[in-house]
């Protein structure tokens, strides 16, 4: 969609050394992609919020090699300290774009990122680090080209670069709320990348807050990009792909009408429907820990007491998602600190709010 053999620096003119950097957030998905095909597109199409306090910071640095390689020249740092994981996988998507980004062979390049929340723990890391790589790397070929000059069209782009990385990804390009995948509910969706539709939502979704209560800071068990396999041989996958598309649009017309109480049972349904693909999976897994259960039942129990709109979601992990309006924030706070950090690693709570998008530093 985006190759481009053109986009190669002229020797004789080189640039000069630079840097680029972005922090991009994560993302909570409230209706859940869960399989895929091709090359990272979407069984059914999702709809996420775009989250503020949880995010990756990346600074990539750039210098023009005097000889170009047939390899990418790529030093990588982690919290300025070396990963001979995330380099591979890194330098392995980096390589993936060579058609799109020529350019990339003919430079020298530093990536230096880090995270505001645990990693690999189930807070879609994924989605915001391949996110802020995303944009630097579109914001590089602008700034070495001028090609990306209109917004929406660099957006755009930025998105399907960050869907080839992590499919969450294309999502954290958007501010409030993005969907993914094709869906007749959304003018313009797509499978290639994500669009924004926080214009299409109520006000009452852009003061969401997200307290995300830490269970267990380790990593998954089973990967994200592994469990997505599973579900090629998963017995309901096919229903599973037929109900997102239908709680989909319900979500879409709860969203445009302020509904929270449909909001929060589709967010709920959604979460307990995407661990039961796990458990039917073959071979099967579980990623919840007894202090998840134990989170849930509180979060009911308490909605039941003070029927408050507290609702719960949960990601590919044991982590716990607080989805609640900002007007109970002093309730919920006090709830959290009262019945539920006792359940979290350490007490460790990442508050989290709806956020305005990624942000270039």
């Amino acid at each position: 969609m985006y190759e481009n053999p053109r986009l190669v620096i002229d020797s004789s003119n080189p640039p000069e050394p630079g840097h680029i950097v972005w922090r991009s957030p994560s993302n909570i998905a409230i209706v859940k992609y869960w399989g895929k095909y091709g090359n990272q597109l979407p069984r059914n199409p999702s709809l996420s919020l775009t989250l503020a306090s949880s995010f990756t910071d990346t600074r990539l640095e750039y210098a023009f090699r005097e000889t170009a390689g047939n390899d990418i020249e790529l030093e990588f740092l982690f919290h300025q300290e070396e990963n001979e994981k995330f380099q591979a996988k890194t330098l392995a998507f980096l390589e993936s774009l060579g058609s799109i980004f020529p350019f990339l062979k003919q430079l020298k390049l530093s990536v230096h990122t880090g995270n505001s929340f645990p990693h690999s723990a189930g807070i879609a890391s994924s989605a915001s680090s391949m996110s802020a790589l995303a944009l630097c790397l579109c914001s590089l070929e602008d700034a070495l080209f001028g090609t990306l000059q209109d917004p929406d069209a660099f957006d755009r782009k930025a998105s399907f670069i960050a869907r080839l990385g992590s499919g969450s990804a294309c999502r954290s390009i958007f501010p409030h709320a993005a969907v993914w995948g094709e869906t007749s509910s959304v003018a313009g969706s797509s499978n290639e990348y994500a669009v924004p539709v926080a214009d299409m939502v109520h006000d009452v979704f852009r003061d969401i807050h997200d307290d995300i209560l830490i269970v267990s800071s380790d990593e998954k068990a089973v990967s994200s990009r592994a469990g997505h396999a599973l579900m090629d041989g998963n017995p309901y996958a096919d229903t599973r792909y037929a109900q997102a598309r239908r709680r989909l649009d319900n979500l879409i017309g709860a969203m445009r009408s302020g509904d929270l109480q449909t909001f929060g049972k589709i967010a709920e349904d959604e979460a307990l429907t995407l661990h039961a693909l796990m458990m039917c999976s073959n071979p099967s897994y579980l990623l919840m820990h007894p202090g998840t259960v134990a989170i849930i039942e509180k979060v009911r129990a308490y909605r039941a007491d003070t029927g408050h709109p507290v609702y719960f979601t949960l990601d590919a992990g044991p982590n716990v998602h607080l989805l609640y309006p900002g007007d109970i924030i002093h309730d919920v706070r006090a709830f959290i600190e009262d019945s539920l950090k006792m359940h979290c690693e350490n007490g460790h709570v990442q508050e989290d709010w709806v956020g305005e998008g990624p942000e270039e530093m």
